[in-house]
């Protein structure tokens, strides 16, 4: 079994922040492959559905914590303990300011790297996870990161929002067989994104 986790906060006020992004990436893969309907489990939100892929069906669950952001490693040690998963079979999808906006990259085990969700799912589990970034870029200056992340998308972040997600969705198979690079490649070749560098900074 697959988990697919997504960091954000619960409720509607923060639905269109930055920081909610991995909730918007595992909604988007569940309406994708129709999971379904949403329920609360292990202090989650949850929807269970499978993933096609060449090699057959991949069971797999959507994950949304609602104990807000930071605490979010207690509701995915949970679930993974009532499976009987390994870290290994969790991917962690979550908003990541040191990239561009609409980049996107795989990485498997590693620090937090200041990112508090990533701390408390690594101080339940441990740190080899994978983990799915996506780029919301960064605001230029660490004492301005809390409020960027803590807001919602520009109406003109819309386009690139939308086709991220769209191939998140759409290159699941991918990641369902495991195949991280490759799924890496196919979601930057659904929804190619500028490569400019981004201002070295650490989330709230």
């Amino acid at each position: 079994m697959l988990v697919l986790a997504g960091q954000g906060n619960p409720g509607a006020r923060y639905a269109g922040n930055r920081h909610n992004i991995g909730f918007m990436a595992v909604d988007e893969i569940a309406r994708r492959w129709r999971f379904g309907p949403e329920r609360s489990r292990f202090s989650a939100l949850v929807r269970e559905g499978e993933i096609e892929t060449p090699s057959g069906p991949v069971r797999t669950l959507i994950l949304k914590p609602q104990t807000f952001y930071n605490e979010s490693g207690r509701s995915v040690a949970e679930a993974l303990k009532f499976y009987k998963l390994k870290p290994a079979d969790l991917v962690l999808f979550y908003d990541e300011i040191d990239m561009a906006p609409g980049r996107f990259r795989m990485k498997l085990g590693g620090g937090a790297a200041g990112n508090n969700g990533v701390r408390s799912v690594t101080a339940h589990i441990g740190p080899d996870f994978r983990r799915a970034r996506l780029g919301v870029g960064h605001p230029g200056h660490k004492d301005r990161v809390q409020g960027h992340v803590l807001s919602d998308f520009h109406k003109v972040d819309q386009a690139w929002v939308e086709a991220l997600l769209r191939a998140v969705a759409d290159a699941a198979p991918l990641l369902a067989e495991g195949e991280d690079e490759k799924y890496q490649t196919e979601v930057m070749r659904l929804a190619p994104a500028d490569k400019s560098d981004v201002p070295r900074g650490r989330q709230a």
